[in-house]
């Protein structure tokens, strides 16, 4: 289909041309129906074998001719979790079961079609604003769609429609976008130069150009960037991670790229006879104890055991793998115990708890390490320990988390973080206010 919208001060043009075209300033195509007045001074933007967009320089949504529609609709948990199994791999956060495990929030799956095919999908959390019936939809770390579609906005725009049409006065988003990524020997020796206070403040080993294309389509669709809270983390999901790669890498292979510390500290729990075992759901209040532990030692409000005997029953019931317990213990004694969460090829670190006593036997650094061989042993292509601050400073007192995990010598990761499209500007300002007060 081919045609020009004229809407104030937008002229839109889409046509049919030659594969070797790039930038013109006449049409050239004999494929356009035009039904406004071309605007003088305009310039025709020609994107190889797609389209021309005749435009003043103001945002436009495009469409054309060759090339179909995107729609975005409800569907069900089967057709999503369907979807994400052809993927190799997307964010636990993006599953089906992960938004029967955040209850207190409606849930949806959307889907993205092209041609009646499902080329996209998402875990949709919808949070009512108080007495009043309006929601803010929030897709943590998705949706899993093609980010590296040069045509972006043309996935955004039917998502941010759909979601509009259920109630929202606003969206966010996590794009599982890569920007830049910093190896541990780089961090370490920042940590070790004291005027060096950031990760941004460095280098990085390797840079992602796509994940700075992403953040400008999202600035010109009119998405604005969530700032960090208190210790560089975001209200939602992190927008800094450290992970260990594992694809092609044998376990002496990743035991050698820890640093001493580490191996000494995995061969000190060995010697000492820790013992770590695979536990069920009998064994989750065993682990919610040492977790209330845990919170109270490093001052944190820890959830309530039935959030993880729901978390435990939900994921399990999508699929009998998606989340193990370990439990390390020492002469009968837990000493350590975490959670391990697998989507594909991807594997989490994601929930962890360790004794005051007996510390010396080292019983996290043993919990770890036999999760890592097990997501080796799975064929996972990363183990991630999920979350860290930008921060090297080392007086800030999340810098012994970033120690602990360069430790395991893998890379600290930056994605483009979380997103926000206001959809009712006066709600979402009213949204924001109340938020900047808690």
């Amino acid at each position: 289909m081919s045609w020009s919208k004229w809407s104030g001060r937008r002229v839109l043009r889409w046509c049919a041309r030659p594969p070797e075209a790039s930038r013109v300033t006449q049409p050239t195509s004999s494929g356009c129906a035009n039904r406004s007045a071309d605007p003088a001074g305009r310039r025709a933007l020609l994107v190889p074998g797609r389209f021309v967009v005749w435009r003043w320089g103001v945002r436009s949504r495009v469409a054309c001719r060759g090339v179909s529609r995107i729609v975005v609709r409800t569907i069900n948990a089967a057709h999503h979790l369907a979807f994400l199994k052809e993927q190799p791999s997307a964010s636990f956060l993006q599953t089906p079961a992960w938004g029967e495990v955040k209850s207190e929030w409606r849930r949806e799956s959307i889907g993205w079609y092209r041609d009646s095919r499902l080329v996209g999908a998402g875990l949709v959390l919808y949070r009512q604003l108080p007495k009043v019936k309006r929601y803010l939809a929030y897709l943590p770390e998705g949706p899993v769609i093609d980010w590296a579609d040069d045509d972006l906005a043309d996935w955004l725009s039917p998502m941010a429609e759909h979601l509009r049409g259920n109630g929202a006065f606003g969206v966010r988003m996590g794009p599982p976008v890569v920007t830049r990524s910093w190896r541990a020997d780089t961090i370490k020796k920042a940590i070790a130069d004291d005027t060096r206070r950031r990760l941004g403040d460095i280098p990085p080993d390797a840079r992602n150009e796509r994940g700075g294309d992403v953040q400008a389509v999202l600035r010109a669709e009119g998405w604005r960037p969530v700032a960090a809270g208190n210790g560089g983390f975001t209200a939602g999901q992190p927008q800094f991670v450290f992970q260990i790669p594992l694809a092609g890498r044998s376990e002496d292979d990743v035991l050698k790229s820890m640093n001493q510390q580490w191996r000494r500290n995995i061969k000190k729990a060995d010697k000492a006879g820790v013992v770590v075992t695979q536990g069920g759901a009998d064994d989750l209040l065993a682990f919610h104890a040492l977790y209330a532990e845990t919170a109270r030692r490093d001052h944190f409000t820890p959830r309530p055991v039935g959030y993880f005997e729901h978390m435990y029953a939900t994921l399990r019931a999508e699929d009998p793998d998606r989340i193990r317990l370990y439990l390390a213990h020492h002469e009968g004694d837990l000493v350590s115990a975490t959670t391990w969460v697998r989507v594909g090829r991807h594997t989490w670190y994601s929930y962890g708890a360790s004794s005051t006593a007996k510390r010396d036997v080292r019983g996290s650094n043993a919990v770890q390490w036999q999760m890592i061989r097990d997501a080796i042993a799975a064929d996972a292509d990363v183990y991630d320990l999920r979350g860290i601050t930008e921060t090297l400073d080392p007086d800030d007192p999340h810098i012994g988390l970033i120690q602990f995990k360069v430790g395991t010598g893998g890379e600290a990761v930056e994605t483009v973080g979380e997103w926000d499209l206001a959809l009712n500007r006066l709600v979402y300002k009213a949204f924001d206010f109340y938020m900047s007060r808690r």
